[in-house]
């Protein structure tokens, strides 16, 4: 019998699947994910991944949520002495992950990245699918630069500090900053939440300082950072009587249906879809073969773009969009 995860790890959310033992003749996966609570994109993300790595499929899969890297690491270490085959992993952050990856090598274990990548050896993980962060941001600040405001006062508000979707959409915008062609207002961490973007928001409008320029690293930040406008009368979306440009990331349905209805200006697309992409790998290392298509970083990066009020249409909305 396999040993049950250590207490410290009882109040993380788990699959509901036994994690006694490992069905007899199933590929064993042991899956390390941010939880679904984070973002609709990331409830998108986990469900595909259930989804894709059923015992219907020829799995027998474990999973494990926390925004916090140390409880991760933990997760990956009893993934790896419970002797999981292939271990797949969406880091809370990019450090601190180099000996559980060794340790995974060294057991003979295959480790796949999605998602987020990990600073580390590419001799570590077989291989990694993800989206290309850094040119989300950029992708993001140029059309941005493009709208050719007068001048830029940025509300910057970011996910969680040390992930990679934070470090590469705030890349782009700390180089406008430090060529003086933005302002920062403010460049404060919501760590995703909601709740917590609308505070921040809610203070640089108690402040007094002019804003006409909200950066949130999610939708959900954007949500509520939107809140915060609405209650102060502030105007925010498409067109040259409001007084604030709204962007945000993962294009949830219902951030885009705000692009498409003039409340929001840009919303930056972010693929949860890569379980099928990792399946496919496995089945191919499985069967003897050599995984191909990576590039130099070992990645298969996943095609993105962004979407403004001006040009969306609902069929972005229905061929693009996260969720319901």
């Amino acid at each position: 019998m396999r040993k049950m995860f250590a207490a410290a790890l009882s109040l993380a959310m788990v699959s509901a699947m036994s994690v006694s033992a490992f069905a007899d003749g199933l590929i064993s996966v042991g899956v390390v994910n941010n939880p679904p609570s984070e973002s609709g994109y990331r409830e998108a993300n986990v469900n595909d991944f259930i989804n894709t790595f059923t015992e219907a499929n020829g799995y027998d899969a474990k999973f494990y949520y926390s925004i916090k890297n140390d409880e991760q690491l933990s997760a990956a270490r009893q993934f790896i002495t419970d002797g999981v085959d292939y271990l797949l992993i969406s880091a809370a952050e990019t450090t601190g992950w180099d000996a559980v990856l060794q340790d995974a090598q060294d057991a003979g274990i295959s480790v796949f990245l999605f998602d987020r990548m990990i600073d580390c050896d590419t001799d570590l993980f077989e291989a990694a699918v993800v989206s290309n962060m850094a040119d989300e941001g950029d992708t993001a600040v140029n059309w941005l630069l493009a709208q050719e405001l007068p001048e830029y006062n940025v509300i910057h508000i970011q996910g969680a500090m040390g992930s990679d979707a934070q470090i590469g959409r705030t890349g782009a915008l700390d180089a406008q900053f430090e060529a003086g062609t933005m302002n920062k207002v403010v460049q404060q961490t919501a760590t995703w939440d909601e709740a917590e973007a609308k505070k921040i928001t809610e203070a640089v409008i108690n402040s007094g300082e002019s804003f006409n320029v909200i950066y949130a690293e999610n939708d959900g930040m954007a949500k509520g950072a939107v809140a915060a406008l609405d209650e102060a009368g502030i105007t925010h979306g498409y067109g040259d009587d409001k007084q604030v440009i709204v962007m945000g990331f993962d294009c949830n349905k219902w951030a885009l249906r705000e692009l498409f209805d003039g409340n929001w200006n840009y919303d930056g697309q972010c693929s949860p879809f890569q379980a099928q992409v990792i399946s496919d790998m496995i089945q191919t290392l499985e069967e003897g073969g050599e995984i191909e298509g990576l590039n130099e970083n070992k990645q298969i990066i996943s095609v993105e773009k962004g979407f403004d009020a001006y040009t969306i249409s609902r069929k972005d909305i229905d061929t693009y969009g996260l969720g319901e």
